[in-house]
Formats: C-alpha cells, structure tokens, sequence
C-alpha cells in the first residue's frame, strides 16, 4: 500500500495532465456477421414470455464516491456512468477522454463503496466540517507518509467495520446514498437503458494478515436493488460479516424492497469467497446455504482484477486454464489461497455440500462486469485506459512500456505497482443477461432466475438449453428458442434425475467488432472420491472441424496474430457456431454441472497495443496476445 500510495502523493493535488486518447494505428480486419439462426434482436419476447434478447451491462462501477477512487484524482460522479453508458464521452482522471469502443450499453449500476460513501469529497472540501479533522489534512496534504498513513487507517476501518466518530459523518452518507438512488432514477429509460440503485459492500477479511491496513481476502459484494431503495445502505461499517448482510436484505425485501448481491472478484478472496465453513468458523447448515442463494443468485466471473474460473494449479488438464489470473491480495505481494477462490471448484464444492446438508451454497449462475474506478469500464483491448485513476493512467505506469523513453526492456526495474498489479489487470468484464425485454423488471428477474453470462469485454452472444428431449434436428427448427423452453430449461436452470444422459442445444455469435470465433467448449463439474472433478469438451470446431473422438479437442484452426500490427486472420474462424451434444460419460447416480466457455481467435492483449503505439517492443513477462471468452451460467444435472 506504501508503495501505492506514495506514487500517488507527488500528483494527487496537481492538475491532470493532458494526454491524447488512444486511438487504433493497427486495426484487425474482421469478417462480417450473417444473420443468427437464433434470433435475439426481435422485442417479441416469444411465446410464454420467453427470454429472447439478450442485453448487456455493467454492474460494478466507482466514482469519486469511493474512497479508493478519490484519493487517486477520481472527481467523476454517478451521472457521469449513466452518460458514459449511454455512449457519451467523459473524462479520464489524467485529462483525457475515455468513451465506449460500441453501442451503449443496455443497463449499468453505479456502485460505489457503502463504507464512507462521499466522506473523502467532504474531508477535501475547505466548506466542510470533515475537513478540519486533523488527519483529513494529513489525507490531502504533501507528505507521502502521512497521507499513506490517513489513507490506510481509512482501509483499516473498512476492514474492521470500526468507525472512526470524527469522520463518520452518517448524514452525508445517507444523502450521498440519496443522490446515488436520484440519479439512477433520472437516467432510466425503460426500454433503452436500464438503470440501478445499487452500491458496493466492502468486505475484507483479516485471516492471516494483521496490521491497520486492507490486506486481506476480497470478500466484496455488490448490492442492486430491483426498483425502490431503502434510505439507509448496509455497509461493512455495519457488519463486516457478509451472513448479516444478507439478514438485512431478508428485511429489505420484507418490506418491498427487492434486491440481490452479486459476490465478486473471488480470486483474491484467499480462499474464503466459497469456504465450507460460515464467516464464524461454524458448519454450514442448510439454512445457511438456502440464505446464501435467496440473496446471491449470481457471481462475477470475470474483470478487471483478472478471471476467477480456474486456475492452472486447479485445472491441469484445461489448456486455456492460465487465462488473464491475478493473485495478490488487494494493495500487498501476498499471494491469495488457491482453493475456495475460484468459481469451478466451487460449483463442485457446492454438490459435495448439497449432499451433507440437502441444500447447495453454490449453485449460482456467472456474470462479468468492469469494476472501473473511473465511471467507465474499457472492455476494449485495443483501448485500454486503467482502472485506478491516475496511477495506472499510462503505458508506463501500467508497466506494458519500459519507463523513462527507454526503447528497450534490458536493465528495466519496475516498481513495486508496476511488476505485480498493473500489468496482470485487464480489459474485462460484461455483462449479459436474457430478458424479453429492456426493464428494470425483465433485467434484474434474468439475474435472479441466473439466465445470465459473462464475457471477458466482445459482446458475443451465447444461448445454452439443456434437456431429455433434444436431439441435433433441432439446430434447424425456426422455433428453436420456443421447443428449448418447452422441452428442456435455459441457462440456470436444473434437470430433474433421469437414467437418460442430457443434451445441450448451444449457440454462439461473435462480435462484429472482434475476432471470429474459435471453438465452444462445455465445462462438466462433479464431486467424487473427496475431491472436485472435471472434464472439458470442445463440442463445436470452427471451420467445419470436428472434435478429436479421444482427446475431445478441436483441431487448430490455425489463427494467428502479426505482432508488427495486431492484424488477425481472415480466414479462420466462424461468425456462429451452433452444436448439439450428449454427455458421453452420463452417470444417473452423479450430480453434475454443465457450463459452457466460447473462445475466440487470438488477438493482441492491451499490453501489446500499448507497446505497439509506442514503438517498443511488450513486456517479455506478459502474454502477447490473449483469447477473448464467454462463460455461461451453469445447468445443473440433480441425481437426487
């Protein structure tokens, strides 16, 4: 955090500097997409109200709210998200302009942390009161020890849920609170935008780690309220414990006041986002687990701290496993624990507990969003502009160009932010929910019935069915999503016991805007012999290409990148690719889940745009390019 934090003191009071945005030298040729087979742009919600649109968001956003937005130049405010979402230009805490790479976005939710929501503002206006509090000087000042110090003994109450009187001024949260609600409102538009009365619970867990700091595992959660928002918010400086969080949501939605939580960034949880134990240490009981899904139907797979599926050490067998993963624990060079922070292993965590106790504590569906610190996420690899605020404002600060003018990476020395943060942070998430239609209503029920999935930035879109009655004719029936639903349950759903195998209807399109698509692939979670297993099938090649029978593997495609440009190929890949498919290892006897990932050609990584525009050759300790994805929300097979 010293390290963080004193990079910021020498700029945190100056004027931003302006910088040119990053615009596109090299541009990838893409192909154009034909019409989808199954349709998602119609307003006809089919029969029954099925959902056939999908429609993307982003429900983790930050704004000088934020105490961890503001002390790094963040002056946005929640109108700005709404006008950023709405593809409106606004301004980067280091001067320039950020704007989406796209189309607006269909819904989007400012969440700014619930602890000291707008305290920081007030402890830096001269107008205010807070700012006379001695260390609220300290916070602003020019000294880097003294305003790491305020900052962390700041951090450290978030962490411990202990306030400190002379800054918490409960007021002037309820009524930054008040104007979140406002201002969401003043931007709903039904049937364009879908806005959010929504803010961020700040749980950070102390375990191993000690000291007045925020180290610790990131047990954070985003709270989205449906339509109508209580006056009060429940923050950490409340309960740090997140089943009481949940208590206060059984009561909110008592009194009318629907609403969801939605865990994220689980990979730095260390090890305690999906533990098999309650935040006390105690057993899991059934009640616990029934308590925990009424209110968290839905996680973040993907964004800009990295992508919390697996992890290499979790999934030797994935060869797509080492995908964009961040391990430090918030502000440190602590590694977080591997198990109990990914979202794979715990799908089959959740079966082994269902078993013990008859109800399943993990049984969610998967979602991306940004968690932008600066009104606005850059979901876009080719212009990718930070998370922080200023601290990560640049090539340089990012780490992806060597420091100074220098050319080269020999001899390089990177600090402390720019050698483990930075440079492992991403262009990722969003995202995507089946709905019939653009509502607050139609969207937040997609999210709790977990029709939902997550992309790491393209706005690919995926349908996943599962079923008994499937079989592959029905790829080419023009009602298609209507005989799915009757015969079968969508993404989120559950198939009842059958000594029949299932079969997945599943389809994909690319995004016009990014590379072709690659291959689908159908992930199978389950427990047994004590431990989490699973198996990974490529159940549709791209290119007319068929799955090894053995290795069930795709062929290579053979797309390539040209790192002089980051030109991709032209000839390999599939704007849509649709497939039918039966479990070939079905065992009736054993609970299941199934979900699916869509992988794109390879394209350049953001840090290889940055090093192309500047003339110097990437980081050499950093993937070159990457493989954009989606992830479905999971269909769940029930043995019971």
């Amino acid at each position: 955090m010293k390290n963080l934090l004193g990079l910021s003191c020498a700029v945190i009071a100056l004027t931003a500097c302006g910088q040119e945005g990053g615009g596109d030298d090299a541009t990838s040729k893409t192909q154009p997409v034909p019409a989808a087979t199954i349709s998602n742009d119609s307003a006809d919600s089919g029969a029954d109200g099925f959902a056939t649109n999908v429609y993307f968001g982003d429900t983790h956003i930050h704004t000088k709210n934020s105490f961890d937005a503001y002390i790094f130049n963040v002056r946005n405010t929640p109108d700005d998200v709404y006008r950023f979402a709405k593809g409106e230009t606004i301004r980067h805490p280091a001067g320039y302009e950020i704007s989406l790479w796209g189309d607006p976005l269909d819904f989007v939710a400012a969440t700014d942390h619930g602890a000291y929501m707008g305290i920081l503002p007030a402890m830096n206006d001269p107008e205010s009161p807070l700012s006379e509090v001695e260390w609220a000087k300290d916070m602003f000042g020019t000294d880097p020890d003294k305003v790491t110090g305020a900052f962390g003994k700041m951090g450290g109450s978030v962490r411990s849920g202990v306030p400190y009187p002379e800054v918490y001024d409960r007021d002037l949260i309820d009524a930054t609170w008040q104007n979140a609600i406002d201002v969401a409102n003043k931007h709903y538009e039904p049937g364009k935008l879908t806005t959010f009365a929504a803010y961020e619970y700040t749980a950070v867990t102390q375990g191993r780690h000690g000291g007045n700091d925020f180290i610790g595992g990131n047990l954070h959660r985003n709270v989205v309220f449906k339509d109508s928002a209580p006056d009060r918010l429940f923050a950490t400086l409340d309960s740090v414990n997140p089943e009481d969080l949940w208590d206060w949501m059984d009561s909110q939605r008592a009194t009318g006041n629907e609403v969801l939580a939605i865990p994220h960034n689980s990979n730095v949880s260390d090890g305690e986002m999906f533990d098999l134990m309650t935040f006390d240490g105690d057993p899991l009981t059934a009640e616990y687990a029934a308590q925990r899904m009424r209110n968290e139907p839905i996680v973040e797979m993907t964004q800009v701290k990295g992508t919390s599926e697996t992890h290499p050490a979790l999934s030797p067998n994935d060869e797509w496993a080492d995908f964009e993963i961040y391990e430090y624990l918030l502000s440190s060079t602590v590694k977080s624990r591997i198990n109990g922070s990914y979202i794979r292993e715990s799908l089959a965590r959740g079966i082994e507990i269902e078993q013990d106790i008859g109800v399943n504590p993990y049984k969610f569906g998967l979602i991306g969003a940004s968690d932008s610190h600066v009104a606005g996420g850059a979901f876009d690899e080719k212009n990718y502009w930070s998370k922080v605020g200023i601290l990560d404002a640049t090539p340089e600060t990012r780490g992806s160009v060597p420091p100074g003018g220098k050319k080269t990476w020999e001899g390089v020395e990177l600090p402390t932010h720019s050698e483990y943060w930075f440079p492992y942070w991403g262009a990722s998430g969003l995202a995507a929910v089946w709905a019939p239609e653009n509502t607050r209503e139609a969207i937040f029920d997609g999210m709790a019935r977990k029709e939902t999935y997550a992309t790491t930035g393209p706005r690919i879109k995926v349908r996943m069915f599962g079923g008994y009655d499937y079989d592959a004719e029905l790829l080419g029936d023009s009602d298609l999503v209507n005989k799915a639903y009757a015969g079968g349950v969508p993404m989120g759903g559950t198939l009842e016991k059958n000594d029949e195998a299932p079969g997945f209807v599943v389809w994909a399109a690319r995004d016009a805007r990014s590379a072709p698509l690659q291959r689908i692939q159908l992930v199978k979670v389950w427990h047994a012999d004590g431990k989490a297993q699973e198996m990974l099938y490529d159940i549709g090649c791209s290119d007319g290409l068929s799955p090894d029978p053995v290795t069930h593997r795709c062929p290579d495609n053979g797309a390539s990148v040209d790192l002089s440009n980051c030109s991709i190929s032209t000839d390999a890949g599939d704007p849509e690719i649709k497939t039918f498919w039966q479990d070939p290892d079905f065992d009736s006897s054993i609970s299941a889940a199934y979900y699916v990932r869509v992988l794109e050609n390879p394209t350049c990584r953001w840090s290889t745009w940055d090093a192309l525009r500047a003339g110097t050759p990437p980081n050499p300790n950093h993937p070159t390019t990457l493989q954009e994805r989606a992830y479905t929300s999971p269909i769940w097979y029930d043995a019971k």
